[in-house]
């Protein structure tokens, strides 16, 4: 647009000056605060172990095989989103739809085997006051989850919505929500091997 046409106009489009949408740029700002967040409980969590010794001993009782389930459930639902996006992309609802569910379900998945571990390692005496690694291991965990859990009302928001009359305003918006949802994939990437292979 000319300086021309914005001086009569009295301002320029903003889709002129960007390539991306509006709501896509919203979501990767949100995600740059959420690295923040997630950034600094990691890099307290390294600094504090490579100053304090004997954390193995904390660790050895977490279940890795348990972990390494969570891990693969995550790392599918990962794809399912992408399915589901490339299928919102050719305009194909229903699979859409079925992508959506999946990730939903798989998200969900992994919310239980969480609460599963954490009752078992509640039941051993392991709590956040046991130990400074403890401490690390419910609040890296319970954040992420808490993550987990808002993807999945968003993703079944979405699901409910490729079944409605809002399908060709929303499609675009499985794109967003996977975004997020690799994101929360992404932390867990970081958290799996601190946290139970370290």
């Amino acid at each position: 647009m000319s300086s021309v046409a914005v001086a009569q106009h009295g301002h320029a489009d903003s889709r002129e000056f960007t390539a991306q949408p509006l709501g896509k740029i919203g979501v990767w700002w949100f995600l740059a605060s959420e690295i923040m967040v997630f950034g600094g409980l990691i890099g307290s969590y390294i600094l504090c172990r490579i100053a304090a010794g004997g954390w193995a001993v904390e660790r050895a009782h977490v279940n890795t095989r348990i972990a390494i389930f969570n891990t693969l459930v995550l790392v599918t639902s990962s794809l399912t989103v992408v399915k589901a996006h490339a299928a919102a992309e050719t305009n194909d609802r229903s699979a859409a739809r079925r992508f959506m569910l999946f990730t939903v379900l798989l998200g969900c998945t992994f919310l239980c085997v969480k609460f599963y571990e954490y009752s078992h390692e509640i039941e051993h005496g392991f709590t956040p006051a046991t130990g400074t690694f403890w401490s690390f291991y419910y609040t890296m965990t319970g954040l992420h989850g808490l993550h987990v859990f808002g993807g999945i009302v968003l993703n079944f928001i979405l699901f409910l919505a490729c079944g409605g009359k809002a399908w060709e305003r929303i499609k675009h918006r499985i794109e967003y929500a996977g975004l997020y949802w690799h994101f929360v994939d992404v932390v867990w990437i970081f958290l799996f091997p601190l946290l139970y292979l370290a």
